[in-house]
């Protein structure tokens, strides 16, 4: 899946990497699609913030997007991608 976000552009990486509590950090932000709503972004948010390794998710229903602090070593891209759309979302 991950292969597939980037070919089609669906991930953008802000070029954040940074160490928190000793562990590189990365930052990705992911285009949304199906959310009506701020709860939506809500829901995203506690999703992806329940995820081992996943230290911040800030998704804007106004923008249509996430960006997800996650530290690669715990959790993939693609388990990222699988969790909003585990919710009911789709990552564009």
């Amino acid at each position: 899946m991950l292969a597939m976000l980037a070919s089609t552009g669906r991930v953008e990486s802000t070029g954040k990497c940074f160490t928190s509590n000793k562990r590189m950090m990365t930052t990705i932000t992911l285009n949304i699609l199906g959310m009506h709503c701020t709860s939506c972004s809500m829901n995203i948010d506690d999703a992806l913030e329940e995820l081992p390794g996943v230290e911040a998710s800030k998704t804007s229903y106004a923008r249509a997007t996430t960006e997800v602090t996650y530290d690669p070593a715990q959790v993939s891209q693609e388990k990222i991608a699988q969790t909003i759309q585990d919710v009911g979302y789709q990552v564009a």
